[in-house]
């Protein structure tokens, strides 16, 4: 026995460096050399979406009490869900969770784990891409429709084209660290914008005949698109999905944890959040009202130059977080590739897989160029559990805090609402996603 054993050393040590040089080389542990900054425009990035310019329109439909009310809870709420992550990320000494679906396996057990993960996450990381197509493209379409408005029609598939081609070359660099300098552009972008919104909407004034009551007067329809809106505003905080892959690019000792940095940058960019979301949630709505459009940019058409360059900022932001949410599912596609099916790491995988899933976004956004719409249905059952209540229940299952203590009280609270939040949402977008059919056409 004693003379196999330094065979068996050698066997584990080959089998250690193999693993090793694979996690070198996978997109989400690929480099360990980011700094706290880093954590907070990448969070921004992923967190502020164009959704920021609907959230008055929301507000028409909630009304001034639940939408501040909503608005303040949902930051709350996931910036809580939010800590619970980070802190989990190296709950077991020596070993890190850099992806989402390995906190679960740890909590629910391997397959279990998987399976209540991964399905939520890729629902959340590729619709998410899909609608930034369209809306990198919409958002193209309406800065030259601004700047010349005299020029030939151009369909708005032509516009996501012209969007998906920066993807088709982004998209391969290596790593979230290699992408920073493009988050870090996009989350400028977001407060740029996000400024450009709220700063028109004062400048411009209260209305003459502004309204405050709800936007629909027909009682049944104020009730579905009051939970419509209850969606729009509580998916407004989606950045859970790839906040432990964000994570994992943190280099950690143990004197020195990831969760100190990461932390530090979760806290800077949630007052960036709060500073695009509040101002213009709430200046847009006291401005305007419920006549305000689902994209404040739209209701304020002048001048027309801030408004393009607003339109312009939209289109660099979307750029870099369609890159921030793409990553985690380039590694889930690329660990499934090289560790399951024993494929080589090398370039040309990565070429084929990435530029396969950049040209299934663009197809699938030009084709369904309603996907927003649909989004709100499959994103009640995704987003509100991934971001209000999973990591609660993670939470409970493994610290296991003391019955009706403090902790326990403040994680049940959040299961309850995520998953009141799960159940009504999803029946103000079906609801809409029947009336708007009519209209709808594919390949728009």
């Amino acid at each position: 026995m004693a003379q196999g054993e330094p065979q068996y050393d050698d066997a584990a040590a080959a089998a250690a460096a193999k693993q090793k040089e694979i996690d070198d080389w996978l997109p989400v542990t690929g480099s360990r050399n980011a700094k706290w900054w880093y954590s907070a425009f990448h969070n921004v990035t992923a967190m502020v979406g164009a959704g920021v310019l609907s959230l008055p329109y929301a507000m028409a439909h909630l009304g001034w009490g639940p939408g501040v009310t909503l608005l303040f809870m949902s930051w709350a709420i996931t910036l809580y869900t939010l800590w619970q992550m980070v802190q989990m990320h190296e709950m077991v000494p020596g070993k890190r969770f850099d992806r989402y679906h390995e906190l679960g396996q740890h909590a629910f057990g391997e397959k279990l784990g998987l399976w209540i993960i991964v399905p939520q996450q890729l629902i959340v990381e590729v619709g998410t891409d899909i609608v930034y197509m369209v809306t990198g493209g919409k958002s193209l379409k309406k800065f030259h429709d601004t700047v010349c408005p005299n020029c030939k029609e151009i369909k708005t598939s032509y516009f996501i084209l012209i969007f998906a081609s920066s993807h088709f070359v982004l998209s391969h660099l290596p790593n979230l660290d290699s992408i920073s300098g493009v988050s870090l552009a996009a989350a400028v972008m977001s407060l740029s914008y996000s400024t450009i919104a709220w700063g028109a909407s004062i400048t411009k004034g209260v209305q003459p005949n502004v309204d405050y009551s709800y936007k629909d007067k027909d009682t049944s329809a104020a009730v579905f698109n009051f939970l419509s809106a209850l969606g729009d505003i509580a998916f407004a905080y989606a950045g859970h999905n790839v906040v432990l892959e964000i994570q994992a690019t943190i280099p950690s000792t143990p004197e020195k944890p990831s969760k100190g940095p990461m932390w530090k940058g979760v806290v800077v960019a949630y007052i960036i959040v709060a500073l695009c979301y509040f101002p213009v949630a709430l200046i847009g709505y006291y401005v305007f009202g419920n006549s305000v459009d689902d994209n404040i940019l739209i209701t304020l058409e002048k001048p027309v130059w801030l408004i393009a360059t607003a339109n312009m900022f939209v289109v660099v932001h979307v750029i870099g977080s369609y890159q921030v949410y793409a990553m985690p599912v380039f590694d889930m596609m690329e660990t499934l590739l090289v560790k399951k099916l024993k494929f080589a790491p090398s370039f040309q995988l990565r070429f084929i897989t990435r530029t396969l899933y950049v040209a299934f976004t663009m197809i699938v956004g030009i084709a369904i160029p309603f996907f927003g719409g649909l989004l709100a249905l499959f994103g009640g059952f995704a987003f509100a559990p991934t971001s209000y209540f999973i990591p609660c229940i993670i939470w409970l299952k493994l610290y296991k805090p003391k019955k009706f203590g403090l902790s326990w009280t403040i994680n049940w609270i959040c299961i309850v609402l995520g998953v009141m939040l799960t159940i009504l949402s999803p029946i103000g977008a079906l609801r809409s996603i029947i009336l708007s059919a009519k209209d709808y056409k594919f390949f728009s």
